[in-house]
């Protein structure tokens, strides 16, 4: 069976169990996923690297949260529970690898910056017949594509989320409704905390202020609907910002450049199939 690109969730997930049981180390798939796809709670015994070709996808995993925009790539290790919803049509590569063949970095979750390098082998690897030469050129520009993996920098479009199921109550909420003004007190009330309770193991569990999460919440909100074509009036008056120039500053001083310019760069950097 040649690896071709599964349309829709239904044959995506089909195809993607038919992978792990294949002997080559490496196994590769690409999916459509119309707009509002969502998956279920699922893991793979492989290792798992996920490219965002077009359009958005949240991957929800017990730990993280993270956004990938068209041009970025997430490393799932093999066992990861993760779940994925997508903004707007999508269109995903896949790569799975055995664990016997994962290589030094894949032992953690990693969000990445695709280069154009990444994206051109994946358009390759993604058109092989299941059972390539591993010998010959096929098997060549996987290693290949292992390797660059490595080498690619890291990104930040992920929030971390907290073990203390008070702080997963809390989080889970804010991740369901980032609009929503309650205060720091009025969340200690809600879990039974103290404000100065909630404050501390907040930080000790992220690493950071629950003010500055809910923030980073916001933004990769507001990242998925801009991607999605909307307004960036709509959605910085959505998000909680006072006008579309204050949620712009936030916006470049997070991720180093205005909304629309941030996206006109990421569909740039698109390898179209």
């Amino acid at each position: 069976m040649a690896s071709a690109t599964q349309d829709g969730p239904t044959d995506a997930a089909r195809y993607a169990a038919y992978l792990q049981d294949q002997e080559p180390p490496v196994v590769a798939m690409a999916a459509i996923y119309p707009a509002g796809t969502a998956s279920r709670r699922h893991f793979h015994r492989r290792g798992q690297l996920v490219v965002q070709a077009e359009g958005i996808t949240a991957m929800m995993t017990d730990a993280t949260t993270y956004i990938l925009p068209p041009g970025h790539c997430l490393w799932l290790p093999g066992g990861t529970v993760h779940q994925a919803r997508v903004w707007g049509d999508c269109t995903i590569q896949t790569i799975y690898v055995d664990p016997d063949h994962v290589p030094g970095w894949g032992e953690q979750c990693r969000l990445m910056l695709a280069s154009k390098l990444v994206r051109a082998l994946m358009d390759e690897v993604v058109r092989m017949p299941v059972a390539y030469d591993r010998d010959g050129r096929d098997g060549q520009l996987v290693n290949l594509l292992l390797s660059e993996i490595g080498r690619l920098p890291e990104a930040s479009l992920h929030v971390p989320i907290p073990q203390d199921p008070r702080l997963v109550r809390i989080c889970e909420a804010v991740l369901a409704e980032p609009t929503s003004d309650m205060t720091l007190d009025g969340w200690a009330d809600h879990v039974g905390l103290s404000r100065r309770t909630l404050t501390r193991l907040f930080r000790r569990e992220t690493g950071q202020s629950f003010a500055n999460w809910r923030q980073r919440v916001r933004l990769l909100q507001a990242l998925a609907r801009l991607g999605s074509g909307e307004a960036v009036t709509n959605v910085a008056l959505d998000v909680g910002y006072d006008s579309p120039s204050a949620f712009t500053a936030m916006f470049k001083r997070e991720l180093g450049a205005a909304p629309r310019t941030y996206l006109r760069w990421a569909d740039q950097e698109t390898v179209r199939r």
